[in-house]
């Protein structure tokens, strides 16, 4: 009975564990791809644009959009043409719509959580983007939206003649905020290029924190030095991004340069060390990082503790026990008629890992 249990318990570890490292929508989607498909989309260069523009009174020039798109696909260092009789690699559509057509739900069979997924709800103001390799619709679709659902309502708010023109100038908006060219980049897998954007000195900090999350996505390996150049960086959004990627990417040898941002960081970029040592740490099973963790046990901020406590919940040690039933109990002296929130998530945390090293000395 014993040894079912656990059997029982090292698949239900392996299982956390498989959701947690395949779990981003960007792997898993490249995994699905033909390995002619990969090699295809990682040496696109030349993109065939295609833009459409409908408001309640039929299809209408495009040009503003189109130029839109095409200025920032060329920000990527890409070859545009607008041209289908031009030779191009993959063809780049994008529909924009007053009130959007519902064209059914995403590929995973519902709704997607992140906010630029195709939305069967949404009725108002749209853009739809994906593309086309070799004729056929890839799965990657994007959709920007405006902040308003009815574009009439707003467009008499606003005091706008005409409520489609002002829908789509709203659109044009979305689309010159929205990093497009860094998602469909980071998805054809060419990380050379993203490194090449993330170097560029006129690159606005948001667009560099997203290049970084890409290449933690892409698990790319050549990222490593530069991401742990951006984690000693000046940019607090950026490092943070490049802990959380260089513990993504697994290599070890990234974990010195963690270990130094989770010692002397500010706390937010603390906290995001211990999030990729924890993770490092697991996937190499490098019990070095044990010591430093239950040092950093210290801090006083509530966020740095909390992502320390999970990282030692991804490495179950003996020796991260009596520390943890410490603060478990200084934890349960704190009375309040109303817990906050930070604290009650430390709390969990606590819990979780202490359960973690109580089942895997269990299984031992």
């Amino acid at each position: 009975m014993k040894q079912a249990h656990t059997v029982s318990v090292l698949i239900l570890i392996v299982m956390v564990g498989m959701i947690e490292w395949l779990g981003t929508d960007a792997s898993a989607r490249r995994d699905i791809l033909e390995p002619e498909q990969k090699a295809q989309l990682a040496k696109v260069d030349r993109v065939l644009v295609e833009v459409v523009a409908i408001t309640d009174q039929g299809p209408v020039e495009p040009g503003p959009l189109q130029d839109v798109v095409v200025k920032r696909l060329k920000e990527a260092g890409y070859q545009v043409v607008t041209d289908p009789a031009q030779p191009s690699d993959v063809v780049f559509k994008v529909k924009c719509e007053q009130r959007k057509v519902w064209e059914g739900t995403t590929t995973m069979g519902s709704d997607a959580d992140l906010p630029d997924s195709p939305s069967r709800v949404w009725k108002g103001p749209a853009c739809q983007l994906l593309y086309l390799l070799g004729g056929k619709k890839m799965g990657w679709q994007k959709e920007v939206r405006t902040e308003f659902p009815d574009s009439i309502q707003a467009a008499v708010s606003a005091k706008a003649a005409d409520p489609g023109q002002y829908a789509l100038a709203r659109l044009k908006e979305r689309l010159e905020q929205y990093d497009f060219p860094v998602l469909v980049t980071a998805d054809w897998g060419q990380e050379d290029r993203l490194l090449k954007m993330l170097s560029d000195p006129s690159a606005t900090s948001g667009r560099r924190v997203q290049i970084v999350i890409a290449l933690g996505d892409l698990f790319s390996a050549k990222a490593v030095p530069q991401l742990i150049k951006e984690l000693k960086g000046s940019d607090l959004e950026v490092a943070k991004a490049a802990a959380v990627a260089l513990g993504n990417i697994g290599n070890k040898d990234s974990i010195p340069a963690l270990v130094g941002a989770m010692q002397s960081g500010k706390p937010e970029l603390q906290a995001a060390a211990a999030k990729g040592l924890g993770v490092l740490g697991s996937l190499h099973s490098d019990f070095s990082v044990i010591t430093p963790l239950i040092e950093a046990l210290k801090i006083d901020d509530v966020g740095v503790k909390t992502e320390v406590v999970l990282a030692l919940g991804k490495l179950p040690d003996k020796r991260s026990y009596e520390p943890l039933f410490a603060l478990s109990k200084s934890i349960l002296k704190m009375h309040s008629a109303e817990p906050d929130p930070k604290q009650k998530k430390l709390k969990d945390a606590v819990n979780y890992t202490l359960k973690q090293i109580d089942t895997w000395e269990y299984i031992q």
